[in-house]
């Protein structure tokens, strides 16, 4: 009886992830290249690493306070990430929520952010002019970037969500970009 009770519930709990999977939908990331100018891939650069220098200085003050909350973290460092850092608002807060990301991992661990690790762009600071360019904030304001993908990339590119991670790999920058897959039929 107790094989059988096992496996009564092991099947619930298959049904519920099933179910679940329905209702959430089925996530993917496809990767985009930026083929920036020499100016705008030093732009790129220059608010990547400002970003993550900013990130960086969040994780100090989240160490030091014992703090692992956005909320709670913002009034200490979302000033100095501004003036300082010379961050626009929103990726002042992307910047503070990336370090509490971080943090949240392993509080005992003072977190140390990479200075070119990726940078997440979402849709008030990025926008997608057609299917060839991305529009992304920089320090310096706006940059209007082409891209380069492949066949199955610009297949699913109208399905982008409203976020991106900007990568540096090898010199070269990258946007991973989240996009919803459709919903399969549900299984009768």
């Amino acid at each position: 009886w107790r094989k059988r009770d096992s496996f009564q519930s092991l099947r619930a709990l298959s049904d519920f992830r099933l179910c679940l999977w329905y209702h959430i939908g089925v996530k993917q990331v496809i990767v985009l290249k930026l083929e920036p100018s020499s100016e705008q891939h030093a732009a790129l650069l220059s608010t990547l690493e400002a970003f993550n220098r900013g990130a960086q200085y969040a994780a100090d003050v989240a160490y030091e306070k014992r703090c692992s909350s956005k909320i709670a973290l913002q009034p200490f460092v979302y000033g100095t990430l501004r003036e300082e850092f010379g961050l626009s608002s929103q990726m002042a807060i992307r910047a503070i929520s990336k370090t509490c990301e971080a943090y949240k991992r392993d509080r005992r661990v003072h977190v140390k952010i990479d200075l070119h690790g990726a940078m997440v762009y979402d849709e008030r600071i990025m926008s997608f002019k057609g299917l060839t360019h991305v529009s992304l904030l920089c320090l310096g304001g706006r940059q209007l970037i082409p891209l380069r993908y492949g066949a199955y990339q610009a297949a699913r590119l109208e399905r982008a969500q409203g976020q991106a991670d900007l990568i540096l790999r090898g010199g070269t920058f990258f946007l991973y970009v989240t996009i919803d897959l459709p919903t399969p039929p549900p299984i009768e």
